[in-house]
Order: structure tokens, then C-alpha cells, then sequence
């Protein structure tokens, strides 16, 4: 993950390599220098019980990995197979390219990127759910 910035706002809180690191009273600016490094911006974060819908599953797992409670190994089938299902379901071009993203990033083991392309499709998600078909 070389060239990663995160811009932080005061007291927000960023796991990084399974350590919460919390900012200071000012807003920062970070530059993730190390390759690979897992990140998860907390306020970002899907709580075990929010891993309820088919779009925040294949999220929750994404983040398992960054946080450290899943290994990549372990993860990368799961998460494939997840994708796959979205796919027969989110049939539109964007949804599509936002799931092939994701897919390109899995398979580089850039679960990160993979994460927020996935993320990319969760107002989307709401909106079907919902009913909302616009």
C-alpha cells in the first residue's frame, strides 16, 4: 500500500497493523509508507452485528483481514465467492465495474482497495432493499 495518505480529523481513530492509533486535537495528515500495511479507518468500521445485508458481509470480511482477525489465505476464497453471488445479483454496469475492482484487488492481496471498492456499492444496496429502484 505504498503512497496510501489518510487525512484525519481530530481524535479520529485508525487501526493500523492491528494497532488503534488515535489522532491528536488537530486535523493530520498521514503518508503510509509501508508496502502491505493494513488499514481501517474505525469510524468506517462494520460491527458484527451491521454484517447483516449480502453487500456488508463481503465488506465485514474485507475488514477482518485488515484488522488482523483473519488471515489473507483464509480470507481470499470467501471473499471471491461473495463477490461472485453480488455479481449474479448487482447486474448494472457500475456495480459491475466496482465488483471487478474489488475482484482485481483480492487477487493482489490489496484488501484495502479491495474494501473500498466494495463500499463503493452499499447505497446502492439500501436503495434495493428499500424498494428504491433508482
Amino acid at each position: 500500500m505504498s503512497g496510501l495518505v489518510l487525512k484525519l480529523n481530530p481524535k479520529e481513530r485508525v487501526l493500523v497493523n492491528g494497532a488503534v492509533i488515535e489522532n491528536g486535537d488537530r486535523r493530520s495528515r498521514l503518508s503510509i509508507l509501508t508496502p502491505n500495511a493494513n488499514i481501517l479507518r474505525l469510524r468506517d468500521a462494520i460491527r458484527p452485528d451491521e454484517a447483516n445485508t449480502p453487500v456488508r458481509r463481503v465488506c465485514y470480511i474485507a475488514q477482518l483481514v485488515l484488522s488482523g482477525d483473519v488471515s489473507e489465505e483464509d480470507a481470499q476464497f470467501q471473499l471471491l465467492r461473495g463477490i461472485e453471488q453480488l455479481s449474479q445479483a448487482l447486474r448494472d454496469e457500475d456495480s459491475r465495474t466496482h465488483l471487478d475492482t474489488a475482484t482485481e484487488h483480492v487477487n493482489q492481496h490489496d484488501f484495502y482497495r479491495a474494501l473500498k471498492a466494495l463500499r463503493n456499492l452499499l447505497p446502492r444496496e439500501t436503495r434495493l432493499l428499500s424498494g428504491r429502484m433508482t
